[in-house]
């Protein structure tokens, strides 16, 4: 099932690569292809309340397109979830967040999250952050799935900076 402008049709987790792929196609604007990904995210994955990117400006992580609640502006290089992602440069799911030492909580409701770095040729350019109500309610799969979603990023945008 692949997403078009004006259709009101529920997404599932199999639809989300498909969907991004068919809507990024042509579209090489980073922003432009950040806000239709965190829309098909946040429709496309069931139980969670935020789902967006942060990208690298001047070694902090500024908030860019999302779908949810009011968030963090900026978060330091190595701070909370995503500033520890990026610095790493890997993949961090955090079945609790009362459990992560530096936890920065932009919205009280969350309690797991994943972060996935967007990486070209080595760089960090930013983070997408996903963030649930529910306890472990991310799994290694859904690592996977938001790391191709990172992956087609990147190829859809080329050497365009977000």
């Amino acid at each position: 099932m692949t997403v078009q402008a004006g259709t009101s049709a529920r997404l599932g987790e199999d639809d989300i690569v498909p969907s991004i792929a068919a809507v990024m196609e042509g579209e090489g604007d980073p922003i432009a292809n950040a806000a239709n990904i965190a829309a098909i995210l946040f429709e496309g994955l069931a139980d969670i309340n935020w789902a967006g990117f942060y990208f690298l400006r001047g070694g902090q992580l500024v908030l860019g397109p999302f779908q949810g609640r009011v968030a963090c502006t900026r978060i330091d290089m190595g701070k909370g979830v995503c500033g520890t992602a990026a610095r790493q440069c890997a993949t961090i799911v955090v079945p609790d967040v009362h459990q992560f030492e530096g936890h920065i909580a932009c919205d009280a409701a969350s309690r797991s999250e994943i972060v996935v770095p967007i990486m070209r040729a080595g760089q960090v350019l930013g983070v997408i952050d996903i963030d649930s109500p529910h306890v472990a309610r991310f799994t290694p799969a859904h690592a996977k799935l938001i790391e191709q979603v990172a992956s087609l990023y990147v190829r859809a945008c080329g050497d365009a900076t977000p």
